[in-house]
């Protein structure tokens, strides 16, 4: 065969042709996959609600008939035995269910320890409750008082289902039906509720559902737990949240889709499936010695149709970006990964930082040795302005020798000085603030990074040299006493964020042409001391970060400035600038014109004064 010119233009059309065929046909064969998955789970939960109702209508109708024929049944033939407890155990928790309400006693996650290195448990308080009034004859009631029968217990493949039966003596169909599922490797749990006659057992067909939840201490920092607890839901389709200690209600009146609280690093959602018509919830902040962070009362209103079905779902479980995303419901935007006036960094969080992590980790066990990794990452990709700034110090420094002469010069009248040093540095061709970009820009890269490391589950009891839970401060030097704005604590990782920032401040110190300036000179000492204050209560993932970043800073400005920067090749530099002819911007014509004016008002005043 000859390959002339139009033979390898087909093969290539060829290819092409090939390559968007196969590309087609892939995303169709996944979107087919989909909608057999979305219509495979419609099924099942379809399936499901259908258990719940009744067989036919003859049962209905024995029910209507004993309502209103014996207005008395009330509470008197419901179960009033002993509370009854049963357990679904799956990979991910363990699921203790009450016949007390016919809900949830507490949930506990496997693969999460709390402060005291047991289990995690959440719902696990007498406060905790799901619950409605329903009408009994002529009193009302509510469903979290009444004993349901003890449940059935059924299996549908790896799917474990719990019904409850609010049974009556005298009927013998269930008025009400609490139908958990409970998934071998899912958080979120189905929660249907049918409730017969709904019209005449619920006040004017509504279920005022009231959802009590308190959020246990789980961390050892109990203030900066609840700083970062929050209120969250999505009404509108819009997702919204509050943090605790901000305000202690919300009212909404839209159509409500889930409402759930964030303890940092677990969440508990409710969530409708066709919506709540409104929602409004109420919580309080105990005191820290009672070791709970938040309880919060939920009341929703949510239209039952004529079936009486509701489909509702509970989630309870960690705060993980990657299982929350998976729903689609929006509750992944509870995660902090910048919010309030940091939002502008979330996307930076979300489409940077957060895959390079995911990447790292799956190579990398040590989430210390991840946090390095990632630090480097960090600053290879800031490396073109790092090494811009190490030479624009390196040209302020070839300046020292004028700028000193200048000094000299002027004596103390610092005008005359500023005019003639930025006359200086225009003429070299020096920019006095190059070496400030790389800061600047690493100022948004640690409010990411702060956000990241405050929320993020995988650091959670994560231990890394001396640090036993890389989320949490690390307390290895011990007061005994609070001392004041410093806490009964001094964290190690903090020490080596401090010492490397000296170290740092030092160094560009020995680089700053002027050190008359006393805010210069004593810089290097005051910032250090800040951040001592600052970083001794932040998670030590934060200044073992800041550690290796300053670490990896000293050893660029001693390597660029010691065998990439050539000190000769700049003086020649600045000498070829001071020869070409030099154009003024409008900025800097009018900062001289000032500096000008402000001149000449000092001399009349000066004369004046004679």
């Amino acid at each position: 065969m000859k390959f002339d010119r139009t033979t390898i233009l087909g093969f290539v059309i060829m290819g092409l042709l090939l390559f968007g065929y196969l590309y087609y046909n892939s995303k169709n064969e996944a979107a087919r996959k989909k909608q057999i998955e979305q219509e495979t789970a419609q099924k099942a939960h379809a399936d499901s609600l259908a258990r719940l109702n009744p067989k036919d209508d003859s049962t209905r109708n024995v029910i209507d008939s004993t309502l209103k024929n014996n207005r008395e049944i009330a509470i008197h033939g419901l179960d009033t035995g002993a509370e009854k407890i049963t357990e679904v155990k799956t990979d991910l928790f363990t699921i203790a269910f009450t016949n007390k309400g016919g809900q949830p006693k507490w949930i506990e996650l496997n693969k999460f320890k709390n402060k005291d290195s047991g289990l995690v448990r959440l719902a696990a308080s007498p406060y905790d409750r799901i619950s409605y009034p329903i009408k009994l004859g002529t009193q009302t009631t509510e469903t979290g008082e009444l004993k349901f029968r003890a449940p059935e217990v059924t299996h549908d493949g790896d799917n474990t289902i719990i019904t409850f039966n609010l049974l009556h003596d005298s009927i013998s169909q269930s008025l009400v039906t609490h139908q958990f599922v409970v998934r071998k490797n899912d958080y979120m749990i189905d929660f249907n509720v049918h409730v017969n006659d709904a019209d005449k057992m619920l006040t004017q067909g509504k279920m005022n559902l009231s959802w009590q939840y308190e959020a246990a201490q789980q961390e050892s920092g109990i203030s900066f737990e609840k700083t970062n607890t929050q209120i969250g839901y999505v009404e509108n389709g819009e997702f919204d949240y509050h943090t605790i200690g901000r305000r202690d209600t919300v009212t909404l009146d839209g159509p409500v889709k889930w409402i759930g609280v964030r303890q940092r690093f677990f969440n508990s959602f409710l969530i409708a499936k066709d919506n709540f018509s409104s929602a409004a919830m109420g919580w309080s902040i105990p005191p820290d010695g009672q070791h709970i962070i938040v309880q919060a009362k939920s009341n929703l209103q949510i239209a039952v149709p004529a079936s009486g079905n509701v489909a509702l779902n509970l989630f309870y479980g960690p705060a993980d970006y990657h299982i929350l995303k998976k729903y689609d419901l929006k509750m992944s935007k509870i995660i902090n990964l910048g919010q309030g006036m940091y939002a502008f960094v979330s996307p930076l969080n979300r489409y940077v930082i957060l895959p390079v992590w995911d990447f790292i980790k799956g190579i990398v066990s040590n989430y210390g040795i991840v946090i390095a990794l990632l630090t480097l990452f960090i600053r290879l990709l800031i490396s073109p302005l790092t090494y811009k700034s190490y030479l624009s110090g390196a040209k302020m420094k070839a300046l020292r020798p004028e700028i000193a002469k200048l000094k000299e010069k002027h004596g103390g009248d610092q005008q005359a000085m500023s005019m003639d040093q930025m006359k200086l540095f225009r003429e070299a061709g020096v920019n006095p603030l190059g070496g400030c970009i790389p800061a600047l820009f690493q100022i948004p890269i640690f409010f990411a990074l702060y956000s990241f490391f405050s929320s993020s589950v995988d650091l959670r009891g994560a231990d890394f040299l001396w640090a036993k839970d890389l989320s949490a401060f690390d307390d290895v030097i011990k007061f005994g006493v609070n001392v004041p704005l410093l806490g009964s604590h001094l964290s190690v990782f903090t020490i080596t964020a401090v010492l490397t920032s000296l170290l740092i401040s030092l160094y560009s110190m020995s680089m700053t042409p002027d050190q008359s300036n006393p805010v210069l000179k004593y810089m290097p000492y005051i910032f250090p001391v800040f951040l001592l204050f600052i970083f001794n209560g932040l998670p030590s993932a934060l200044t073992w970060y800041y550690t290796v970043s300053n670490i990896i800073t000293l050893v660029l400005q001693y390597v660029i400035q010691n065998y990439i920067i050539d000190h000769d090749k700049i003086l020649a530099k600045i000498e070829e600038n001071r020869k070409k002819p030099k154009t003024k911007s409008k900025w800097q014509e009018r900062v001289e014109q000032m500096q000008e004016q402000q001149k000449k008002m000092k001399e009349i005043q000066q004369k004046g004064k004679r």
